[in-house]
C-alpha cells in the first residue's frame, strides 16, 4: 500500500473529514516517526510494531559488477520488528489464502 493509497482508504472510511486534513495528518505521523529515529529515538506502535535505529560497522564488501573488494563505511539504519499482533493478524490471513488456494485447485 502507497501512502496515497493509505490517504485514500482512510478518507473513505471517514467521509467527515476532508481529504487534506487526512493526507497532513499521515504526513505529520511519519514526519514525527522520521524525527525521532533521526535523533535516535525508538518509536513503539504498540499492536503494530516498533521503529529502531541499528548501526552496522564498517566492513569490506564486493563489488558484483568487478569482483573487486570494497571498503563499506559504517552507518546508521532503520529497522522495523512487527509486534505480536500484527504478527499474528499477517499469520492468519496467510493461512486463509492458502486454505482457499487449496480448496481452489482441487
Amino acid at each position: 500500500m502507497t501512502k496515497s493509497e493509505l490517504v485514500a482508504e482512510l478518507v473513505a472510511a471517514n467521509p467527515h473529514l476532508l481529504a487534506r486534513d487526512i493526507e497532513r495528518i499521515v504526513q505529520t505521523i511519519f514526519d514525527e516517526i522520521g524525527e525521532a529515529l533521526s535523533r535516535g529515538d525508538r518509536v513503539e506502535l504498540r499492536g503494530f510494531g516498533a521503529f529502531v535505529v541499528k548501526k552496522r560497522e564498517a566492513r569490506t564488501g564486493r563489488n558484483p559488477r568487478t569482483g573487486d573488494s570494497v571498503e563499506v563505511d559504517e552507518k546508521t539504519v532503520p529497522f522495523f520488528k512487527a509486534g505480536k499482533e500484527l504478527r499474528e493478524r499477517v499469520n492468519k490471513n496467510a493461512t486463509r489464502r492458502r486454505r482457499s488456494e487449496k480448496l481452489a485447485a482441487t
